[in-house]
């Protein structure tokens, strides 16, 4: 990754930053996905350098991260945020430090928390009436995560789910391919600056 640009999200009384991100990180995926990659896969990198932030837990700014600078200009982020220019504020595309020493990789999570997800699954796989397949999950706790989140839509099935982001520190320089979400696909990492 040599070159980046930044989002700042900037909340006020009409839009809080949890409404930002879901915003600002669903038109990104949007057009991550146009810009796929003929394996599926993207080229560019999404980092949160303010990730743990006591106030909000991703923090108010996303970073965009790519080998080259000419994908950043093709990916064209401010277009997809017109209508969001109130609340967001992009720089221009940056060489990343020569400096840079560490590398983190930030990696989607997924939870079996949603008891009825689950019923259904259930339901279908098994051939179970709904009902059958709820009394199978009683009782079941669901479990509370600690990451931070956003909230995204699914606009396939016009459904909400939370993309849980987790934040590991990398020993070394990983070179591999990102998800559509930006994140990492496996073991790619981004400069941590």
């Amino acid at each position: 990754m040599k070159f980046y640009l930044d989002i700042t999200l900037l909340p006020n009384a009409e839009a809080t930053l949890g409404f930002l991100w879901q915003k600002v990180y669903g038109q990104l995926h949007l057009a991550l996905v146009e810009m796929k990659m003929s394996n599926g896969n993207s080229a560019i990198a999404v980092s949160f350098p303010e990730y743990g932030d006591k106030k909000f837990p991703l923090g108010s700014k996303l970073r965009l991260l790519s080998p080259t600078q000419e994908q950043l200009q093709q990916l064209d982020i401010g277009k997809w945020l017109n209508r969001l220019t109130d609340y967001s504020h992009c720089t221009p595309i940056k060489k990343v430090p020569e400096s840079v020493s560490e590398f983190v990789r930030f990696k989607r999570v997924q939870f079996d928390t949603n008891v009825e997800r689950l019923a259904r699954r259930r339901a279908k796989r098994k051939g179970e009436s709904m009902e059958q397949a709820l009394k199978h999950f009683y009782g079941f706790k669901d479990r509370e995560s600690k990451l931070p989140f956003i909230n995204m839509n699914r606009l396939s099935k016009n459904k909400r789910f939370r993309l849980f982001i987790e934040k590991k520190i990398a020993k070394q320089k990983e070179s591999c391919e990102f998800t559509c979400y930006g994140l990492s696909n496996q073991e790619a990492t981004v400069p941590e600056f």
